[in-house]
């Protein structure tokens, strides 16, 4: 009997690869280096930029692993003119190289990983270098918003450089611990604002406008970014490097009716130096963390809007997990702050290399531990499940206000239940307030009426909450200082919310009774029944003993970390 055309097209194919492989053994044999078959061996995507795509395809090659300072490269041909040029330019970079001869198919392979390799456009492409005594002025200078502001508005235009006036800006950003710098052109004046913890403060007054385009202009040179466009978004980094260390810059310009807005994120790498206890969990949460970190599968996902903490929190979720023996794959949109030892990767949708691509790319890769930048697509959503069903920690996040919210959020994206339940470890949600200055802030005189609620409100906390901390009752008030800018705040801490999909936590952590629910109730039969976040949110609280952001922002509130009118500015009326 005839084989079915499919059936037998796919013998053919299988038939053409033997034989490519076989030719390649050979030739392997024949030259005394190693044969390798790539299409079995997991790639590390960023070490393929060691060599352009153009040049790897020319020459036939594509460098798949490095180990400073031995590269690992496989080639279709040693003896070929192309290779051996390769070859010698890695040798001159200082680069010890080892060859392996692999299939041409095996060659299309690899290659076909440079689509997820983090973008040429999106690498760094300038620097503003400013030296460390020109840094230590600069720090004299600008020590507060007032500072800036002053040493903004009397720039000399004409006497001095554009360089000169965005290395203030920049210095004084820095200076005042700055998260986000806007250029926001008006009619006759140009407005820049720094947003610091959260909050925005103009800097410029009455800078004329006229010098902007020159300011505009030196900022898309420095961001690799068209000079000639002004009617579309574009979007770049560069560096500002100091003494001690670099500090990337992502670039975001739109157009406006009178010229184009520019937002600078700052993204200093010590934002990021931050381990698990200093993120600001109680100690009964962290330890709830610390035992889930510690599971070899399933996922994290962690809510909350723009600029709320996630990808602090996830980085060092990441930096508890690293050590030589695991291996962990991020992708991200975009990579903000690189993590040493860990491979990253970016998104680029106009390349078609989605949150799912790159999933099922890195699913390829071996990994242990995967974090995915953003859950926002069922494709996505089903490809990370999976991933944690079969033997990987998954951490992401995913757009929802709660933390019970975020499990509507993945049957409203079509995800099964049957699915989510055994593949979701824990659901945090979180939030950052300002903390108060420890240098100024004052001590107010607690009220009896506001002792009373304070203790009523002790008295509603779960059994496994530890309320030695806040026998002593203390509330304080912003004052202003030189140490924070006469704000009354500086830096910012989180509030969280965990939600565990652990049916036994309830009887472990609270040794409570049995409450309405039910003692069979559970997060997953929950999830089956497809129940709403109110009723999660209910369970959450009553079976688990879940202590809500606004509870834990009143817990720091009451030992003097904030006030009452920061906790209620993120989480409403208390």
């Amino acid at each position: 009997m005839a084989l079915p055309s499919s059936k037998l097209q796919e013998q053919l194919v299988k038939i053409r690869q033997e034989a490519e492989e076989r030719d390649a053994r050979k030739k392997a044999d024949d030259s005394g280096l190693p044969y390798l078959d790539i299409t079995t061996t997991p790639v590390k995507v960023d070490v393929l930029r060691l060599l352009d795509e153009e040049t790897a395809r020319n020459a036939k090659v594509a460098v798949f692993e490095m180990k400073k300072p031995v590269i690992g490269l496989v080639v279709l041909d040693p003896k070929s003119k192309e290779t051996n040029e390769v070859i010698s330019n890695f040798k001159k970079q200082g680069f010890e190289v080892r060859l392996f001869i692999t299939s041409m198919r095996g060659l299309e392979h690899i290659w076909s990983f440079y689509r997820f390799a983090t973008p040429e456009k999106s690498s760094i492409t300038s620097r503003v270098n400013i030296e460390k005594k020109r840094v230590s002025e600069l720090a004299e200078k600008l020590i507060s918003i007032k500072k800036v502001s002053e040493e903004v508005n009397s720039f000399d235009f004409d006497g001095s450089s554009v360089t000169e006036f965005l290395e203030i800006i920049l210095s004084g950003a820095l200076a005042n611990r700055t998260s986000d710098i806007h250029f926001e052109p008006e009619e006759k004046n140009l407005k820049v604002r720094f947003r610091i913890d959260g909050v925005l403060q103009d800097v410029s007054g009455t800078l004329p406008s006229k010098h902007y385009k020159a300011i505009t202009s030196r900022i898309k040179l420095l961001s690799n970014l068209k000079l000639n466009v002004s009617d579309r978004p574009q979007d770049g980094r560069f560096t500002i490097g100091l003494a001690t260390k670099d500090i990337e810059l992502r670039v975001a310009i739109a157009p406006s009716e009178f010229g184009e807005i520019i937002v600078m994120r700052v993204l200093d790498p010590d934002a990021i130096n931050i381990t698990l206890p200093e993120l600001g969990f109680r100690k009964d949460d962290l330890e709830i963390i610390e035992t889930e970190l510690k599971r070899p599968n399933g996922m994290i996902l962690n809510t909350g809007p723009t600029g709320s903490g996630k990808t602090t929190t996830l980085y060092a979720f990441l930096k508890s997990k690293h050590n030589p023996e695991i291996k962990i794959i991020t992708i991200e949109d975009p990579i903000e702050y690189h993590l040493q030892g860990i491979e990253q990767t970016q998104i680029d949708e106009e390349a078609g290399y989605t949150f799912a691509d790159g999933l099922r790319s890195i699913m390829r890769q071996d990994p242990d531990v995967i974090l995915v930048g953003e859950v926002r697509d069922k494709e996505t959503a089903e490809i990370a499940i999976q991933a944690a069903l079969t033997g990987h920690l998954v951490f992401s996040t995913i757009h929802a206000n709660e933390a019970a919210g975020a499990i509507p959020r993945l049957l409203d994206l079509d995800v099964k239940s049957s699915s989510i339940g055994p593949s979701l470890n824990l659901i945090i949600a979180q939030r950052l307030i300002r903390r108060l200055c420890k240098e100024c802030k004052e001590s107010v005189t607690v009220t009896e009426d506001q002792a009373n609620k304070i203790n009523n409100f002790l008295k509603t906390l779960p059994k496994r909450v530890d309320q030695s901390p806040y026998k002593k009752i203390t509330l304080f008030k912003p004052k202003g200082c030189d140490h924070c800018g006469g704000s009354g705040f500086k830096g910012r801490v989180a509030i969280f919310e965990l939600l565990l999909n652990d049916p036994h936590f309830e009887k472990i952590k609270n040794n409570e009774a049995q409450n309405e629910l039910g003692s069979e109730k559970n997060l997953e039969q929950l999830i089956e029944k497809k129940s709403s976040e109110s009723e999660i949110m209910n369970y959450a609280i009553k079976e688990q003993g879940m202590v809500t952001m606004q509870q834990d922002g009143f817990l720091k509130v009451i030992t003097g970390m904030t006030t009452f009118e920061e906790v209620e500015e993120v989480t409403g009326l208390i």
